[in-house]
């Protein structure tokens, strides 16, 4: 009983309950509802002009003496449409207002079947044949737009109770001459009712409503989660790359540590000179104030240069150039970034300053370049997409040879020669034969790129 009332609180308030939901995930499905009322109101301003049209271009029906409503009821539902699609760009339509909607349908379907028997002077049996009915799935049909079971049931139960009522005012009107048969010819030439078919018209009705229910309830719990995970992975891509996180939500199948790919790549590393020392004698908001503008400037140029992020190191900035897709200038961009690094660095010290940072922020870089491994390490409960290679490793030291050279800026004689290769066209500043680096065993022929 327990599982029944809430399934039903669950289709009266339209969808899981807001607990547990992130109110950005809220917003974004209030708007994503919001739109839906928009095109629903651009659609029924296009029913009415097409009923409207082809009301004035068809020839009247014979027989068509009395007071004609068609008109008037189509003006005033042309009126209120273009008053809702108004309201619903100006702000979020309340749900009272959705309801009467749902009424104001109902009542102009209901009214203009009623007056068929008013305006051809029949009984009012005669309105029951009539195949305007028909209509009231489209109605019924345009609430689904909205993705909420509640306007669906809503419009059924209030199409269902509109034609009960013109049911049995055409039972009741004349007792005097009761026009209740069993005959299907009676029925079909004549004006009498068939309680069956009137049934089987109410039936169908509240089948269509409760099927587009059912299937909306389902999809709504799909709504829900769609938003939840499209937020995640929005939130996703800020801590990694488009690419990696494109990857990471639109694998297959489930990712597992161990899973990677060979290719050839650039690393660049960069760090900030005595960061550890001086932010120690500083306020935390000031330390993370000039940390977020370094990393912003350090993140621009990157990846205009073709580099993507792949971690930040505290005060440091790990960063790949064709591994999380291939490149065929991977070394060239990669070493320009870290001149260019450099140089914005340098030329932006009032940013820093403005932020809090005592005297000038100096920083160091390297790059080097070879094949590495790009994958994901880590358990079954924690995984991190990461590079992994002797690259990586050769950067880190050479960023780190940095303070024993006396430079800003290093790669090695290889990575340099791949660079030129790829089309890097920036002149050689000094290049240092046999170099001791610490951390790697044999001499490394070094280039500097910035002093």
């Amino acid at each position: 009983m327990t599982s029944i009332s809430q399934t039903l609180r669950y289709i009266l308030q339209g969808g899981p309950p807001d607990t547990g939901i992130p109110e950005r995930v809220r917003a974004e499905i209030r708007a994503r509802e919001a739109s839906s009322e928009r095109l629903i109101g651009w659609v029924q301003l296009g029913l009415v002009l097409f009923f409207s049209l082809l009301y004035a271009i068809a020839p009247r029906a014979e027989g068509s003496a009395g007071f004609n409503f068609v008109p008037i009821a189509l003006a005033a539902y042309f009126l209120f449409t273009v008053l809702r699609l108004v309201l619903s760009y100006r702000f979020e339509l309340p749900r009272w207002y959705l309801l009467v909607s749902i009424g104001v349908d109902m009542a102009l379907l209901v009214g203009l079947i009623f007056s068929f028997h008013i305006q051809y002077g029949q009984h009012p049996t005669f309105y029951l044949k009539t195949p305007t009915l028909m209509y009231v799935f489209l109605f019924i049909g345009l609430r689904a737009l909205r993705f909420d079971p509640r306007f669906v049931l809503t419009t059924g139960l209030v199409a269902v109770t509109g034609w009960l009522g013109l049911v049995f005012y055409a039972v009741f009107a004349d007792m005097d001459h009761m026009r209740v048969t069993r005959n299907y010819v009676d029925y079909l030439t004549g004006n009498t009712i068939l309680i069956g078919a009137e049934l089987d018209k109410t039936m169908v009705i509240l089948a269509v409503t409760i099927i587009l229910s059912v299937a909306l309830y389902r999809g709504r719990s799909m709504l829900f989660e769609a938003s939840k995970d499209h937020a995640a992975a929005m939130d996703l891509s800020r801590f990694f790359s488009p690419e990696v996180a494109a990857s990471i939500t639109g694998a297959d199948t489930e990712l597992q540590a161990g899973e990677g790919t060979l290719r050839d790549a650039a690393i660049l590393y960069a760090d900030i000179r005595s960061f550890t020392s001086t932010s120690a004698t500083l306020p935390p908001e000031t330390v993370l104030a000039v940390l977020a503008e370094y990393q912003n400037l350090a993140v621009d140029v990157i990846v205009e240069e073709g580099g993507r992020v792949d971690k930040f190191l505290g005060d440091g900035i790990l960063a790949t150039f064709g591994a999380v897709y291939p490149s065929t200038t991977y070394a060239a961009d990669a070493l320009r970034a870290a001149r260019r690094l450099v140089e914005t660095v340098e030329r932006e010290q009032q940013r820093f300053r403005d932020a809090g940072w005592p005297g000038q922020l100096r920083i160091g870089t390297a790059a080097a370049a070879g094949p590495v491994t790009v994958g994901v390490i880590g358990s079954k409960h924690r995984l991190e997409f990461t590079v992994i290679g002797d690259a990586v490793n050769c950067a880190a030291k050479l960023e780190d040879a940095n303070k024993s050279q006396g430079t800003r800026a290093l790669t090695d004689k290889a990575t340099f020669d791949l660079a030129v290769a790829q089309g890097h066209d920036l002149p050689l500043i000094e290049a240092r034969s046999d170099a001791a680096v610490q951390g790697i065993k044999r001499p490394v022929d070094l280039v500097v790129l910035a002093r």
